[in-house]
C-alpha cells in the first residue's frame, strides 16, 4: 500500500503522479526515508553506490544517469515532507542547494578528470595545479534554490597557464588553461542540462558572467576583476550579492575581488535608482506579457522582497559587515538588528516570503515546470489550493492579496517615487534666474524670505560654483534647488539655514550621489534643513563629513531611541572587521560617534529628548566608545604583562555625573590594581595610547577632547595611579575641591573590581565628617577663584558662571553632601544635582519647597544653555530680566546652604 504522504503528492503534482506511475518501485524505496530530510551526506552515498542495475556509474552516461536519478528520489522525499507539513521552507531549499552542490561536484570531478587524462592537469606559471572555482549565482548562491529552479553558474579559475602531465614521459595535447576550463564548462553543463530517458538534473544558465552570452564561458581572476572595475554595471552588483563559491580553492581571493563591487566604502544612492530601474523594467515586462500573476516578479511578489532587502545590502554593506550576508531571510533580521528597518516590517515581509515561496513551490510541483505564474484552469487550481491548505482556490488568493499588499506597502515606503522633475516648480524660475526682479523678489517673500537680495547673492555663488561642475551635476543641483528654497523658507531663520545648506552643497557637489539623493527624498531633504536650521554645529559636523547623509536615507530610523547594547556589539564587529590596522579602526569609533551622535541630535530637534535622556544617551555613547578604546589599544601594545588589564577608567565631571553635552571634553582618571613591577610604566603606556586615539585628529576628525588634570596632583602627577595611591591620595592630601569632584565620578569602564574599589571609596571620603564651617569657607573661596576667572563685562546674564547660575546650584548640592552624607548615605549616590537636591529637601537638610524650586531652576538653566550652545553662540548668555524668577530660586538656595 503506497504511503499517505506520496498519495499527496499525486494529487497534488501531475508529475509527481507520472512519476510513480513510470517508475513504481520509487514509492517502496522512498517511503522508508520519509521521516528525515535528505542529507547531503545521503546524496554523496546514493552517488558512491553501485546501481541496481549493476552498471557502473564511471563512464559518462552512468554518472548523468545516475545524477538524474538522485534528483527523482531528492525530489520526491522533499516534496512528500513539504505537502504533509514535516519539512519548513528552510528544509526544502537546504535540500535543493545540497542537491545542486553534491550533483556539481561530482560532474566537475568526474569531467576534469577525464580532460585531464588527455590534456594534462591546468597550472599557473610555477607548476601548481588549478581547479575551476564554480561560483553559484542566486538563489543557488543565497541557499535558497527553489524545487525546479535553474542554477546561475559563472566559471572561473585562479590563474593562466598551460597544462601539462605529471610525468613528463606521458603524451598529451597541451591545452591553455584558458581553453581546458571552457571545454570542462561545456561537459559541467551539459552533465547537468541535457534533458535524457531519466530527465535532467537543473537547468543551467550561464548570462549572468561578463559580458553575458558573448563572453568567453570561463575566465580567470584577472580578467573578471578587470571587468568589474572597467565595466561591471549597477545590475551586476545586484547579481553578485549572492555569488558564492562552490568548488576549487583560493575563495579569499575572489572575495577579495567581488567584495569592493558589490559593497561599496562610502553611501552609494545610484544602487537605490539603479534597483528601482531594474524594478521598473520589470514591471514593464510584466505587464507587457501579461504576468501580473507572477507570484515572483508580479506585484507585491518575491522580487519585491528580494530588492528591499538587497538595495540596503548595497547602500549599507560596505559599512555593515553584517549585512553582506546571502540569504534574504537572514538580511532582514539584520537589518532590524541595525536599525534599518521596523521589526513589524521584518515580520510582515518574512512572512510574505516564506507564504510566497511556498506557494512558488506548489506551483512548480504541478508539472515541475519553472513557473511562478498561478494556473488559470480548475484542475491546477483546486490543486494547488489542497497543497496550500486551503478548502478552495478562492481562500487562497485572498490569502495571498493579504501578503501581497504588504509587500508592496513596504517596497514602496523604500522606494518611493523620486521628485526628479521641478520644472512646474513655483521656485525653478527663482533658483534658474528666468523671473525679472519684481518677480523674484514677490515669490521669495511669498517663500519666507525677508531679505531677497541676500538670498539671491547665496544662489548666484551657487550657480557660479556650479558652473564648474560636469552637466549631470548641474541637472541635479537645478533639481534640488527649489523645493529646498521652499522648505529652508518655512524655518525660523531662513537666510541663515539657506547659507548653511549652500555651504554643504557645496562642500559634498563633486560627489552627485549625495544631490541625487536629497533632490529624489523629499523627507532626507527635510531632515537635513531641520538640522541645518537647529545649529550652526550639526551644520559643521555634515559639511565636514557628508558621509552622514547616509543616515537620512530612512529619517524614520533617526528617531528610534538607542539600543546601546545592540550598538556596543555593532561597533564591536565593525572594530574586529580591521584587526591589527590603527587607523581603520580609529575611523571607525569616529563614525560611529558621529552617526549615534546625528541621531540624538535629529530626535532633539524633534522633541523627543528631554535634556537629561540626551545627556544619559551621550553619556552611555562616550561609555560605549571609551570600552572599546581601552580594548583595542591594550590589545595593540607591543609589551603586555597580562591578557586582560587589572586597569579603570573613572570618568569626572559631565561624563562621570551623566550630564554631557554634544561637544562636551571627558574629564578623565586612570586607575590600576596590579602588583607586578612593570605595571607602572605598561599602563601609563596604555594611558597615553587611550589619549591619543580619543584626541587624535584624522579624516575622520577627532573622539573627544580629553582632560586628565583631575588626577592626583594635577597635570605634574602620574598619568595612571595605583588604587594604593589614590585611596592614600585622597585620605590623606586632597583638596576640598578634588572632593567635591568627587561626588559626581564614576566607573566607566575596564576592570569592574578596581570600578568597586573605586566606588567603595568614594563613598567612604563623601561620608568623613567634615567641620562645616572650615567646610564652607573652603567651597565660597574655590567659587570665589571660578568667579573671578570667568569675568562677565558684558550687560547678559551668563547662564553657567553668574551669581544664581548654573555653578552656584553645583557647588550648593556639592556642600550638602560632604557635609551631610555621614548622616544621610543616600546624598553618595551620583545620581545627578537635581535627584540629590531633592534627597536634601526630603532629609530636612533644606526646606522641601527650596529644594523644589532650585531643583526646577537647575533645569530650565541648563535647557537654556543647551538651546543657546545648539544655536552655536560662544556664550550661553540671555538678559537678566528673562530669568529672574530661576536666578531668585537659585540665589535662595544659595543663602539657604552657603550663607
Amino acid at each position: 500500500m503506497i504511503h499517505p504522504d506520496l498519495e499527496r503528492i499525486a494529487r497534488c503534482s501531475r508529475y509527481g503522479h507520472r512519476l510513480l506511475a513510470a517508475q513504481p518501485h520509487l514509492a517502496d524505496t522512498v517511503t522508508g526515508l520519509l521521516g528525515q530530510p535528505c542529507t547531503r551526506a545521503a546524496m554523496q552515498v546514493f552517488l558512491a553506490e553501485t546501481p541496481r542495475s549493476g552498471q557502473a556509474s564511471a563512464d559518462e552516461d552512468g554518472l548523468h544517469r545516475r545524477l538524474r536519478q538522485l534528483r527523482q528520489r531528492v525530489w520526491l522525499i522533499t516534496t512528500a515532507r513539504d505537502l504533509a507539513g514535516s519539512a519548513d521552507l528552510a528544509e526544502v531549499t537546504a535540500a535543493y542547494t545540497a542537491l545542486a552542490e553534491v550533483c556539481i561536484t561530482a560532474a566537475l570531478e568526474f569531467h576534469h578528470a577525464t580532460l585531464a587524462a588527455r590534456h594534462g592537469e591546468p597550472r599557473d606559471e610555477h607548476g601548481q595545479p588549478q581547479r575551476m572555482v564554480v561560483v553559484g549565482m542566486g538563489k543557488l548562491g543565497g541557499g535558497e534554490l527553489n524545487v525546479s529552479s535553474d542554477i546561475d553558474l559563472i566559471y572561473l579559475y585562479p590563474e593562466e597557464g598551460d597544462t601539462a602531465a605529471d610525468d613528463p614521459a606521458t603524451p598529451i595535447r597541451s591545452l591553455s588553461n584558458h581553453e581546458f576550463f571552457i571545454r570542462l564548462g561545456r561537459k559541467l553543463t551539459a552533465a547537468l542540462n541535457e534533458a535524457t530517458a531519466d530527465g535532467y538534473v537543473f537547468r543551467v544558465d550561464l548570462r549572468l558572467r561578463p559580458w553575458g552570452d558573448s563572453g568567453p564561458l570561463a575566465m580567470g581572476f584577472a580578467m573578471l576583476e578587470d571587468y568589474l572595475v572597467a565595466q561591471g554595471r549597477p545590475w551586476e552588483r545586484y547579481a553578485w550579492i549572492k555569488a558564492r563559491p562552490l568548488t576549487g580553492s583560493r575563495h579569499d581571493e575572489l572575495a577579495a575581488i567581488v567584495r569592493p563591487f558589490v559593497f561599496r566604502k562610502y553611501l552609494d544612492f545610484g544602487a537605490f535608482a539603479a534597483i528601482r530601474d531594474l524594478h521598473v523594467q520589470i514591471r514593464r515586462e510584466v505587464a507587457r506579457r501579461e504576468m501580473a500573476h507572477n507570484v515572483k516578479l508580479g506585484p507585491g511578489g518575491i522580487r519585491e522582497i528580494e530588492f528591499t532587502a538587497q538595495v540596503f545590502q548595497l547602500i549599507r554593506g560596505g559599512q555593515i559587515t553584517a549585512l553582506q550576508q546571502r540569504p534574504t531571510l537572514t538580511v532582514l533580521a539584520e537589518l532590524v538588528k541595525n536599525g534599518l528597518m521596523t521589526a513589524d516590517a521584518q515580520q510582515e515581509l518574512a512572512a510574505a516570503y516564506d507564504f510566497l515561496r511556498r506557494l512558488e513551490h506548489r506551483i512548480q510541483y504541478l508539472d515541475d515546470a519553472q513557473t511562478q505564474l498561478l494556473p488559470d484552469d480548475a484542475e491546477s487550481q483546486a490543486m494547488l489550493a489542497e497543497a496550500m491548505d486551503y478548502p478552495d482556490y478562492a481562500a487562497l488568493l485572498a490569502a495571498l492579496e493579504r501578503h501581497r499588499n504588504k509587500v508592496t506597502r513596504h517596497f514602496e515606503q523604500v522606494f518611493a517615487a523620486p521628485q526628479t522633475d521641478q520644472e512646474s516648480h513655483p521656485l525653478t524660475v527663482v533658483c534658474c534666474g528666468t523671473a525679472d526682479t519684481a518677480t523674484t523678489h514677490a515669490l521669495l517673500e511669498n517663500a519666507g524670505y525677508g531679505d531677497p537680495a541676500r538670498v539671491l547673492a547665496t544662489l548666484d555663488a551657487l550657480r557660479q560654483h556650479a558652473a564648474r561642475l560636469p552637466e549631470s551635476t548641474q541637472l541635479r543641483l537645478n533639481a534640488l534647488l527649489p523645493p529646498a528654497l521652499e522648505i529652508i523658507g518655512s524655518q525660523p531663520d531662513p537666510l541663515v539655514t539657506l547659507e548653511r545648506f549652500a555651504a554643504l552643497v557645496q562642500s559634498i557637489s563633486r560627489r552627485a550621489t549625495y544631490l541625487a539623493l536629497l533632490a529624489e527624498y523629499p523627507a532626507a531633504l527635510r531632515q537635513l534643513v531641520r538640522l541645518l536650521a537647529a545649529s550652526p554645529w550639526a551644520a559643521q559636523i555634515i559639511t565636514r563629513q557628508p558621509q552622514l547623509l547616509d543616515e537620512l536615507i530612512a529619517p524614520q530610523n533617526l528617531l528610534q531611541l538607542p539600543d546601546w547594547a545592540r550598538l556596543a556589539a555593532q561597533l564591536r564587529d565593525e572594530l574586529d572587521a580591521h584587526p591589527g590596522d590603527t587607523e581603520a579602526q580609529m575611523d571607525a569609533l569616529r563614525r560611529f560617534k558621529q552617526v549615534q551622535t546625528l541621531r540624538l541630535l535629529a530626535q532633539d530637534v524633534a522633541g523627543r529628548l528631554t535634556l537629561e535622556a540626551l545627556s544619559d544617551h551621550l553619556s552611555y555613547l562616550a561609555d560605549t566608545l571609551l570600552n572599546e578604546t581601552l580594548a583595542r589599544c591594550w590589545d595593540g601594545l607591543k609589551t603586555r604583562h597580562r591578557d586582560i588589564p587589572r586597569f579603570a577608567v573613572i570618568g569626572y565631571g559631565k561624563l562621570g555625573g551623566k550630564e554631557l553635552g554634544y561637544a562636551s571634553d571627558l574629564d578623565l582618571v586612570f586607575l590600576y590594581d596590579d602588583a607586578d613591577e612593570r605595571a607602572q610604566e605598561i599602563y601609563a603606556r596604555l594611558a597615553q595610547r587611550i589619549n591619543t586615539w580619543l584626541g587624535t585628529l584624522t579624516s575622520a576628525g577627532m573622539l573627544y577632547e580629553t582632560d586628565l588634570r583631575l588626577r592626583p596632583d594635577g597635570a605634574s602627577g602620574l598619568l595612571v595611579s595605583s588604587t594604593e595611591a589614590f585611596r592614600d591620595y585622597q585620605l590623606h592630601h586632597a583638596w576640598v575641591w578634588e572632593h567635591q569632584a568627587l561626588t559626581r565620578a564614576r566607573f566607566v569602564c575596564g576592570d569592574s573590581e578596581i570600578g568597586a574599589t573605586f566606588e567603595a571609596l568614594r563613598r567612604e571620603i563623601l561620608g568623613a565628617p567634615r567641620d562645616a564651617r572650615k567646610l564652607r569657607d573652603e567651597v565660597l573661596a574655590m567659587r570665589e577663584r571660578m568667579h573671578a576667572g570667568h569675568v562677565n563685562d558684558s550687560d547678559l546674564f551668563d547662564l553657567k558662571h553668574d551669581s544664581g547660575g548654573i555653578v552656584d546650584v553645583e557647588f550648593c548640592v556639592q556642600y550638602l553632601v560632604l557635609q551631610h552624607c555621614a548622616a544621610h548615605p543616600e546624598l553618595a549616590d551620583n545620581v545627578g544635582n537635581i535627584a540629590l537636591l531633592l534627597r536634601a529637601g526630603g532629609a530636612g537638610l533644606i526646606p522641601a519647597d527650596i529644594a523644589q524650586a532650585a531643583a526646577d531652576a537647575y533645569r530650565e538653566l541648563r535647557r537654556q544653555q543647551h538651546a543657546i550652545k545648539l544655536s552655536g553662540a560662544d556664550y550661553a548668555r540671555v538678559p537678566p530680566s528673562d530669568v529672574t524668577s530661576v536666578r531668585n530660586a537659585v540665589r535662595t538656595l544659595w543663602q539657604q546652604v552657603m550663607a
